[in-house]
């Protein structure tokens, strides 16, 4: 029985901030580095094969802290940048607040929360999924089927792309699924990779 573990990074400095980061590579926060040994904590219950994450620091950050914390040495990790975050385009390091006020809450919601609305010179979940999805069905899904457990550390669009895909979600259902940041999601699947329990640690 393969397992699945998602883990969106720990609190990145931005989101401290409270600022758009999408592929700017900003470290995590004091609280961000807790996060992530506090899942290998969590992590040290399970046996993992193989990790995936994203070419972001924080992802890879939150990666080797928790798989540290966990005593876990000498595992295989594939990097890729189909796993990054959304690219928040034009957004990019803005504050969210001033944000808003520049083009309007009910806009800046819009593209925060819409499925297929861009903002200026970024992507939509929808474009995230459109790289995202075919990685994971490329490089990961072999892997679950050969009966690895499999740990992904990446961030909050790349991980509720996947979440769409594995629990069959529609477009308005995906928008209201929320990714804490540091808590380990633990998929555990049949041999043809149906879900037959999720567990969040």
């Amino acid at each position: 029985m393969p397992l699945l573990i998602l883990l969106r990074h720990g609190q990145s400095q931005w989101n401290l901030e409270n600022r758009f980061t999408g592929w700017i590579d900003v470290p995590l926060s004091a609280k961000g580095e807790e996060e992530a040994r506090s899942a290998g904590q969590k992590l040290k219950a399970y046996k993992i094969d193989k990790a995936y994450t994203s070419a972001l620091k924080r992802a890879q950050d939150t990666l080797t802290l928790a798989l540290n914390e966990a005593g876990i040495k000498n595992l295989p990790v594939e990097k890729d940048q189909a796993l990054n975050e959304r690219h928040y385009g034009d957004l990019q390091g803005l504050n969210k607040a001033e944000t808003a006020k520049k083009y309007g809450d009910e806009q800046v919601h819009i593209w925060r929360r819409s499925y297929d609305v861009t903002p200026p010179n970024g992507e939509s979940l929808k474009d995230t999924a459109a790289r995202t999805l075919p990685y994971f069905e490329k490089k990961i899904l072999p892997d679950l089927k050969t009966g690895k457990n499999i740990l992904i550390a990446a961030h909050g669009n790349s991980l509720r792309s996947i979440t769409m895909s594995l629990e069959k979600l529609t477009k308005e259902t995906v928008l209201k699924l929320e990714i804490p940041t540091g808590v380990p999601i633990v998929y555990e699947m049949d041999g043809e990779l149906r879900i037959l329990s999720k567990k969040i640690l």
